[in-house]
């Protein structure tokens, strides 16, 4: 065989091993609205907290709404784990994005009738219990969007089918927020919230296309002794309870810095709002290549690379936070979203492989709560830098990051054994 043959043969083997999961229908129904989904929640990331300031023009009303949002993430998804191993994970998600639409909708018409607005000074409480209620509903319904994979395609396919998600989002990541800020320039705020309603209702439809999953296995005792029995579970299973740790831990140290970015580009880098989007792009795109390779790749020593993806955005996240030169920033940047990818990717594909399927819904909800506790330690790091040079701040969470992976690669090898 020539060698351009050899090389047309690898690149379509290379191709349908990265889209092997479309194959499956019902996970191109999953893929549509989980995306549709994720499209809202990156329109929201800029759209609610821009909303909020231009009608306070409050940093501290602000962190108060991250926080508003944080708690019912942590304390909700809880809930929303073990409702998911009692009912069918399909119609939780489904009651999740229908409620999420009506939220947005509720919002789009007090926007359009003025109600929403500077000239109403206390209209910013209705932004607070609306994040209070989109992070309920959030909580609610992630850990089910997520343990649900693995009942529409195989254990082989898994990876692959997490990946491809997570590529999706990556490339929304690139796409949503700057569509948003155009809505809003061009139509103003109540034009995002009418089209995340709209998208919320298509990922309902979409949602509502998929077979019936697997009856859920668990009893149908008290609640509260359902969360009980789940960490239970958790801390029996060791593999499940080293994996979940590790996935938090990495959240907590490096996550930060996505929120505390503009203090980098205004005092340091001095780069603006446009380097921001700049940063945050090339970020995606790291992020978007760790994807592609992940969809592709066989199931093989994933343990391995989750435990590698903690110590290379401990390293990454060093330089970058004392870098005060724009393209050593730049360069550096593109290897946190790689290591973000991957931990994201493999944490999930191994936690829905290896949990038992009556305890999945509530693994994924211990998964889901890293968020609320990223949003914590932002906070934290937030006030501190108030008396801290924020480099000190994000570059220790950094090398205590690199400390901690480096001793769970070296002493706990059952989890680098993992496949």
């Amino acid at each position: 065989m020539k060698t351009s043959e050899r090389s047309k043969t690898s690149d379509a083997v290379f191709g349908l091993r990265m889209l092997r999961s479309l194959q499956n229908p019902a996970y191109r129904f999953y893929l549509s609205g989980s995306l549709c989904q994720f499209a809202c929640l990156s329109m929201q990331i800029i759209t609610g907290p821009l909303l909020m300031y231009r009608i306070t023009g409050s940093p501290a009303l602000l962190g108060t709404m991250a926080l508003v949002s944080a708690f019912p993430m942590i304390f909700v998804s809880l809930f929303g784990g073990a409702i998911a191993d009692r009912i069918p994970k399909k119609r939780v998600v489904i009651i999740g994005l229908l409620g999420s639409a009506v939220l947005a909708i509720v919002v789009a018409l007090l926007l359009s009738a003025g109600y929403i607005s500077r000239d109403n000074p206390d209209s910013w409480m209705i932004l607070i219990v609306t994040a209070l209620l989109m992070g309920s509903l959030m909580g609610l319904m992630m850990p089910a969007l997520q343990a649900i994979v693995a009942e529409v395609v195989s254990r082989e396919q898994l990876m692959n089918a997490v990946a491809l998600n997570t590529m999706g989002m990556n490339v929304l990541n690139l796409i949503a927020p700057g569509l948003a800020g155009f809505m809003i320039d061009a139509f103003d705020f109540q034009a995002v919230y009418f089209t995340m309603a709209g998208l919320y209702l298509c990922g309902a439809f979409f949602i509502s296309f998929l077979p019936g999953t697997s009856q859920p296995t668990s009893g149908g005792g008290n609640i509260l002794g359902e969360i009980q029995k789940g960490f239970q579970y958790i801390r029996k299973d060791r593999m499940i309870l080293f994996v979940l740790g590790f996935s938090l831990m990495v959240t907590v140290l490096a996550m930060p810095y996505q929120q505390l970015l503009p203090i980098y580009v205004d005092d340091i880098l001095k780069v603006g709002a446009t380097g921001m989007g700049v940063l945050m792009s090339v970020s995606g795109a790291g992020a978007l290549v760790g994807s592609i390779i992940l969809a592709s790749s066989p199931n093989k020593k994933r343990g391995l690379m989750l435990m590698a993806s903690g110590v290379v955005a401990g390293m990454a996240l060093v330089v970058f936070s004392f870098s005060a030169t724009w393209a050593l920033s730049l360069s550096i940047i593109v290897f946190v979203g790689l290591a973000q990818t991957f931990r994201m990717t493999i944490g999930s594909t191994l936690l829905q492989a290896y949990a038992e399927p009556e305890y999945r819904g509530r693994v994924m909800s211990i998964f889901s709560m890293q968020w609320g506790f990223m949003s914590v330690c932002t906070f934290i790091a937030g006030l501190l830098a108030e008396y801290i040079p924020v480099q000190w701040i994000l570059g220790s969470l950094a090398m205590l990051l690199i400390i901690l992976s480096a001793l769970v690669l070296i002493f706990i090898p059952s989890i680098r054994k993992l496949d």
